[in-house]
């Protein structure tokens, strides 16, 4: 599944750039829930074509049957983007897309050890543990390496 890998890869570009743009924007127009309504309503655009494109229409008719605590996930995404674009012009994107990195290494290890929301258990074995922590230093000496 080459496939997956890529196109994670090209979402894992995309989160910074998110940040650097919205956050111009936000401090361009005065406002950063301003700007993070505004990617919302493009998001919310792109989204609806793409359903229409898929034919994923018939599958909102099962949303009442699902489990209320899964809609939280929008909340999620409306906390990311309101502090990135807040915080990122003053905190830079490097660093806060640093700290949202190490967000995500911790919770995803924990999401696939648990097997939560359904997600596949995958134990949290020492190497893997070593492969996080290593990740972790990783993206630190990118983010608070001196700069040359």
């Amino acid at each position: 599944m080459p496939h997956h890998a890529i196109i994670m890869l090209l979402s894992g570009v995309g989160i910074p750039l998110l940040a650097a743009l919205n956050a111009r924007l936000g401090a361009n127009i005065g406002s950063p829930a301003a700007a993070a309504f505004v990617l919302f309503l493009v998001a919310l655009s792109a989204t609806l074509v793409a359903m229409l494109i898929t034919g994923g229409t018939a599958a909102l008719q099962t949303l009442g049957a699902q489990p209320k605590h899964l809609f939280i996930a929008g909340l999620f995404v409306a906390f990311y983007v309101l502090a990135v674009t807040y915080i990122a012009p003053a905190f830079g994107v490097g660093n806060a897309v640093f700290f949202v990195l190490l967000g995500q290494l911790v919770s995803a290890a924990a999401i696939d050890h648990f097997g939560l929301f359904g997600a596949t258990a995958t134990s949290l074995s020492p190497l893997r543990i070593a492969g996080i922590l290593v990740m972790a230093v990783g993206v630190a000496l990118t983010q608070f390496a001196p700069r040359g």
